[in-house]
């Protein structure tokens, strides 16, 4: 009698991930953790550009007067090179931005001293932004 050996979960995890990166071609995502702007303030920037093509929502966030807006341009930047390096040699005319999501990120409380010795709780608001691009394409 032979026994068999049964994977780990951990491992499986870990081949399947490594499976995923070693598809070429399709979505790629960048991440910004932790951005200190409130997630209502971020949103505002970021449903300018969902759905647009990228170098139109490029120039749509260099001209729009918010600070958000440049923190997302960096990470759309990021997410056009992540493209770029999984699909080498590939032109990115075609892409555009399949998905954007802001989330709440932590929240850091602070008080504000108020009248008659009472404090104020201030919320400092932070976000989380994840940002998809993808071909035209492949979305079949």
């Amino acid at each position: 009698m032979e026994a068999t050996t049964k994977i780990k979960r951990s491992v499986q995890i870990r081949q399947q991930k490594e499976a995923a990166k070693a598809v070429v071609g399709g979505a790629s995502v960048a991440k910004l953790q932790d951005c200190p702007t409130s997630p209502r303030k971020m949103r505002l920037v970021v449903d300018l550009i969902r759905g647009e093509n990228v170098f139109k929502a490029l120039s749509i966030l260099k001209f729009t007067n918010k600070e958000a807006a440049i923190r997302v341009e960096k990470l759309l930047l990021s997410a056009i090179n992540n493209w770029q390096a999984k699909n080498e040699g590939k032109n990115a005319d075609d892409l555009f931005v399949k998905e954007v999501s802001v989330g709440g990120g932590r929240q850091l409380k602070r008080l504000r001293p108020a009248p008659q010795g009472r404090g104020y709780r201030i919320r400092k608001r932070s976000n989380h932004v994840t940002l998809i691009v993808d071909t035209k394409n492949e979305i079949n």
